[in-house]
C-alpha cells in the first residue's frame, strides 16, 4: 500500500511540474513573440535599403583617409570605403563630416548609419559601439622633422607631441616616454601643422596617414618604429545590431576577396598594404 500510494504521489508530482514546464514554455514563447513584436524595430539594414541612402560619418579631415576636393566634394579611401558600401546595398551614400571625439557620439544619437574614419578597434570602444572586422591595419609611427633629431619614443623625453583628441595616441607616447608632454588637436591635420610650424616637436599617428603626409612635404619625415602595435580599424555601427553588423562583415569579405580593397589602397597610398588584415598572435 505504502509503494501504490507513494507512486500516486510521483505520479501528481510529474504531472504538476509537467503542467508548470509547459505554461513556462508557452509563457516564453509568447514573450519570445510578443518581445520579437514590440522589437520588431526593423535593423539598421532595412532602414537604409528602405531609406535609399547610407550615412556614413568620415573624417575629412584626414588626407588620404577623407579630404574634400576643388568642389568642396568628399574624396579619400575611407569615402570610397562607404561609397562601395552604398553600391553593394544599392544606395546612395551620404559622407557626414566628423572629428575622431565624435565618431561614437553620431553613432549613439543615430545620426549616421556606420563610422568610416580610421576607427581602431579597443575593448573600451566595443563598450559603447560594434566593429566590423578590420579593412585596415597601420601602425602607430612619430611625424618629425628631418632635422629634429628625433627616431625614437627616447628621443621625445622633455618633448611636445602633438596628438588628436578622442585618439589613443596620448596614452601610447605616455606608457612609452612618460617624460614626453602631450598637447591635444581638434583635429590630425591641425596637429600635422603644428610639427611643421614647431608648436609640436612631434606627432603621433597612423602609419598610412603620415607616410602621406610625408610625401607631401620633403621637410618631414616619418619614424620607423611604431609606438604601438599594429592597430586593427574596423567599421564602426550602432551596439546591438546584430543583422547590420554581419551584413557589414559580410560585404568586407567580398570587397578585400575581390581585390578591389587592394585597388582602392594603392590608389590612396601609392603602395600595397603593409600589413595582413588578418592578426597572428
Amino acid at each position: 500500500m505504502r509503494f501504490r500510494h507513494g507512486t500516486r504521489n510521483l505520479m501528481a508530482i510529474c504531472i504538476g511540474v509537467t503542467a508548470v514546464a509547459s505554461l513556462s514554455a508557452c509563457t516564453s514563447a509568447s514573450a519570445g513573440t510578443g518581445g520579437s513584436a514590440s522589437g520588431s524595430q526593423s535593423s539598421t539594414l532595412q532602414d537604409v535599403i528602405k531609406r535609399g541612402t547610407l550615412n556614413v560619418a568620415s573624417c575629412l579631415t584626414f588626407p588620404p583617409f577623407g579630404s574634400t576636393d576643388k568642389n568642396n566634394k568628399p574624396q579619400g579611401f575611407d569615402v570610397d570605403v562607404a561609397t562601395a558600401m552604398a553600391t553593394a546595398l544599392g544606395v546612395k551614400v551620404h559622407i557626414v563630416d566628423t572629428t575622431s571625439a565624435n565618431r561614437i557620439p553620431n553613432l549613439q544619437t543615430k545620426k549616421v548609419d556606420a563610422v568610416v574614419c580610421n576607427f581602431t578597434t579597443t575593448a573600451e570602444r566595443a563598450k559603447q559601439v560594434a566593429f566590423s572586422d578590420p579593412y585596415i591595419v597601420a601602425g602607430e609611427v612619430l611625424l618629425v622633422k628631418k632635422s629634429s633629431g628625433i627616431d625614437t619614443l627616447k628621443d621625445l623625453t622633455g618633448k611636445t607631441v602633438a596628438v588628436t583628441k578622442g585618439s589613443t595616441n596620448g596614452d601610447a607616447v605616455k606608457a612609452g616616454n612618460p617624460k614626453a608632454k602631450i598637447q591635444e588637436y581638434d583635429t590630425s591635420s591641425a596637429a600635422v601643422l603644428a610639427v611643421k610650424q614647431g608648436q609640436a616637436d612631434a606627432m603621433v599617428e597612423d602609419s598610412n596617414f603620415l607616410n602621406y603626409q610625408a610625401k607631401q612635404d620633403p621637410s618631414l619625415k616619418v619614424t620607423k618604429e611604431s609606438v604601438v602595435p599594429l592597430e586593427y580599424n574596423g567599421i564602426g555601427v550602432p551596439l546591438g545590431d546584430a543583422t547590420w553588423l554581419q551584413w557589414v562583415n559580410t560585404w568586407l569579405r567580398e570587397f578585400n576577396t575581390s581585390g578591389q580593397a587592394a585597388d582602392l589602397y594603392k590608389k590612396w597610398f601609392g603602395v600595397s598594404r603593409p600589413y595582413p588584415l588578418n592578426p597572428s598572435y
